[in-house]
């Protein structure tokens, strides 16, 4: 059950990690998203037999599953992806099969389900990086389905009363997919990280948001905040009018962010491509039609299969693909062709395709992944590339192709060699700290590189995505990752080709600044994104971006590069 609690913080100013830029004033709903302790108690467990209790399971899984699978239906990009991996891991056999091994052992069916998932959550923190994430989803699975078991709604978020602010510990992905950004003003996290699946969804959304912000549970419910998604703090009960004047500017600096239309570029006429991140027709079409789009940056391709048990025919394939390219047809802003960036199958790790994952891995996050899994598997690999291939044919768009986790020059030779046999432009994702490294000799093999920043910083800072407590490393401010992305960029400089960035960091328009000061050529990117990141390199000079991405690399922490940047850019 969703409660509001009171505590004690009733003034000051808290820290977090600033997400989605914005300012927002309001009172505070802090959600809870538990189960009621007196349902628990009252639950009666021992008058299922063992055979009941595990129909009683397959059933109230089957419901959880159902409901993300609903979800996921209405939502799109990367809502609808989180949702719907949170349906397959409702639906997971080996979930199912802890459970069974528990009732076995003489549990009732609520305490085999808490068991069961903490045995999930012990194995998913142990593997680390993408897998520990799927934590959040874990806690999430566990208590609607032990609130269906005692008989209560399944938790979530409170629908608000009035506009507000919602504090919570952390967001499972259902709850923040179904915000409002109509009643939800700002949304606050006590834990998350930048790349987390809280703040992705917060960015398709545009709700300003700040996640790891230590106390923010202490704050009572109905205290007024002042949430400021660019430095990432929350004042609490600051002086209202300064407040409402400070939120009515930044209401009125967006509204002119809302009227840029492209294309994007410089104050003085450097050109930016600014892209969509997208993951199957629906979300193409929807990000054309609202923004001022010139092309997509990351078409993610197994987002398309998640549900499939056996791998689809290259006609299949085809078809599917074909969608996302027909919908980015013809000329975007200024007259610029659009062109599709293709990224092969991303899956393993947190991304299960039951007909590519290898199995019983001690480490999915650093193994058998993205371009891996057709080392065992080449067939794979031949026959998405003979779909996409096919697609681009029928479509008649310009598509570049793009491998994930590539670790070295050799494997980025041979990828590139099998998308040219095809006609298509070969380049590779710069997500592992190797690969940023090597990125002028990768350039000798591929015609252009994207970085993946949220990839990249997570190995390069060796921290969980979800790990509220490392919240400040699983930054792309941080200056080793900068550092990798510049050198990445300069590589694409000396070698006269396409460096783009396709990560989150792409969507933070003072960071993406930063990043064309550094040399990177395009940005990829939520289409929620678009607007106010190319109405904020229109209005400074390339001698600008120059200066801020100097400032941000000589800083000694994120805080700081991020002042430094506002500085250098006069923000």
């Amino acid at each position: 059950m969703v409660t509001d609690t009171s505590s004690d913080t009733t003034s000051g100013t808290l820290h977090g990690t600033p997400v989605v830029p914005g300012l927002a004033h309001g009172p505070a709903l802090v959600a809870r998203t538990d189960v009621s302790d007196n349902a628990i108690a009252a639950f009666d467990g021992s008058s299922l037999t063992e055979g009941a209790a595990t129909e009683r399971y397959d059933e109230v899984a089957g419901q959880v599953a159902d409901g993300f699978a609903a979800k996921a239906a209405t939502a799109s990009g990367a809502a609808a992806e989180v949702l719907t991996a949170s349906a397959g891991l409702a639906r997971d056999k080996g979930l199912r099969g802890a459970v069974v091994k528990q009732l076995k052992s003489g549990d009732d069916l609520v305490s085999a389900v808490e068991a069961a998932v903490e045995s999930f959550v012990t194995i998913f923190t142990g593997m680390g990086g993408l897998m520990a994430e799927r934590v959040t989803d874990l806690r999430d699975i566990e208590r609607r389905m032990i609130a269906r078991i005692v008989g209560e709604p399944e938790p979530g978020v409170p629908v608000p009363e009035e506009p507000s602010i919602l504090i919570a510990a952390d967001l499972a992905p259902a709850d923040t997919a179904g915000l409002d950004p109509s009643v939800v003003l700002a949304l606050v996290t006590e834990r998350g990280g930048p790349t987390s699946h809280t703040a992705i969804i917060a960015r398709q959304l545009g709700i300003p948001c700040v996640v790891g912000t230590a106390g923010a549970l202490e704050v009572r419910a109905g205290t007024r905040l002042l949430v400021d998604g660019v430095a990432g703090t929350v004042e609490i009960e600051p002086d209202a009018d300064e407040a409402d004047r400070r939120v009515a500017a930044d209401r009125e600096q967006r509204a002119a962010l809302a009227s840029w239309s492209g294309p994007g570029g410089t104050a003085d006429g450097k050109p930016i491509r600014i892209l969509a991140n997208v993951a199957d027709g629906e979300s193409a079409r929807a990000a054309v039609d609202s923004a001022p789009v010139e092309g997509v940056g990351l078409f993610r391709t197994e987002l398309c299969f998640l549900n499939r048990t056996e791998e689809p025919t290259v006609e299949e394939q085809a078809e599917i693909y074909g969608q996302v390219l027909s919908a980015l047809a013809g000329e975007g802003p200024g007259d610029r062709d659009r062109y599709v960036v293709v990224r092969t199958l991303d899956a393993g790790s947190d991304k299960p395709l039951a007909f590519a994952n290898l199995t019983g891995e001690e480490n999915p996050a650093l193994g058998v992944r993205g371009l891996r899994l057709s080392f065992g598997n080449p067939g794979l690999m031949e026959r998405q590339l003979d779909a996409i291939a096919q697609a681009a044919k029928t479509a008649g768009t310009e598509t570049w192709v793009m491998a994930p986790m590539v670790a070295t020059v050799s494997e980025a030779a041979d990828f590139a060699a099998q998308v040219r046999e095809r006609g298509l432009k070969p380049g590779v994702m710069v997500e592992v700290p190797s690969a940023a490294l090597l990125a002028h000799r990768m350039l000798e093999h591929v015609d252009f590189l994207s970085i993946g920043t949220n990839d990249l910083t997570q190995y390069t800072m060796a921290a969980d995505r979800m790990a509220s407590d490392l919240a400040h490393l699983t930054d792309a401010w941080q200056p080793a990752v900068l550092q990798l992305i510049a050198i990445t960029a300069e590589a694409g400089v000396q070698a006269g080709k396409s460096v783009g960035v396709c990560g989150e960091a792409a969507a933070d328009p003072v960071l993406a600044c930063c990043l064309v000061g550094m040399g990177i050529t395009s940005l990829s990117m939520a289409a929620a994104a678009i607007r106010p990141v190319g109405a904020q390199l229109g209005r400074v000079t390339s001698d600008q971006c120059e200066d801020a991405a100097e400032a941000a690399l000589a800083a000694s922490d994120p805080k700081a590069a991020r002042e430094a940047a506002r500085a250098a850019l006069g923000l």
